[in-house]
């Protein structure tokens, strides 16, 4: 099992590199924000959508919420919509963490999928697939960037590292206590 410090540093790290992905992002023209370019998730616009979206929905069921659809992709038409919704979710997501007991991460959690079944796993592990799968997508909007012509910036977890990410956020959680 992963601790709770570090689920704590891991989603410091993933607003660390969605920032700085939503900040090239923010550089692109309406055209290339909407352009399908057949990925997963169409265009940058929708990929980054789906990523806040499924964040909001893991922070919902971890609320005891089991939401039944996403909102739209197209209720985000730029950038800025985009990350307002997205920041409200963060903050959710670390008063959440920031109370959350370390016991806690092996308790059953379930919740309602869109499709109506039932599901059920430690808390650990659906945190841990929600990470997983954020840095998933994150490749992909690189690579959707780089199909752009736009210059991706490095979001490799050594990089924020090196960027004094963890010591900030442990200086933070240090004083904080």
């Amino acid at each position: 099992m992963i601790s709770l410090a570090v689920f704590r540093e891991w989603f410091d790290y993933n607003y660390w590199a969605r920032d700085r992905q939503l900040r090239v992002c923010s550089r692109l023209t309406p055209e290339q924000w909407l352009r399908p370019l057949g990925n997963s998730f169409s265009s940058i616009r929708d990929t980054l959508a789906h990523m806040a979206e499924a964040e909001w929905v893991w922070l919902e069921r971890c609320r005891g919420e089991s939401p039944r659809s996403l909102p739209a992709a197209s209720e985000f038409p730029d950038v800025e919509a985009i990350t307002k919704f997205w920041d409200s979710t963060e903050v959710g997501f670390r008063e959440f963490l920031k109370v959350l007991r370390e016991e806690a991460l092996l308790f059953p959690f379930s919740y309602i999928g869109f499709t109506g079944d039932t599901w059920t796993y430690p808390l650990w592990r659906a945190l841990m697939h929600l990470m997983n799968h954020q840095s998933y997508h994150r490749g992909q909007v690189t690579m959707l960037l780089r199909l752009l012509g736009a210059e991706p910036v490095p979001v490799d977890l050594l990089v924020a590292d090196d960027a004094g990410l963890f010591k900030i956020s442990n200086q933070s959680r240090e004083s904080a206590r």
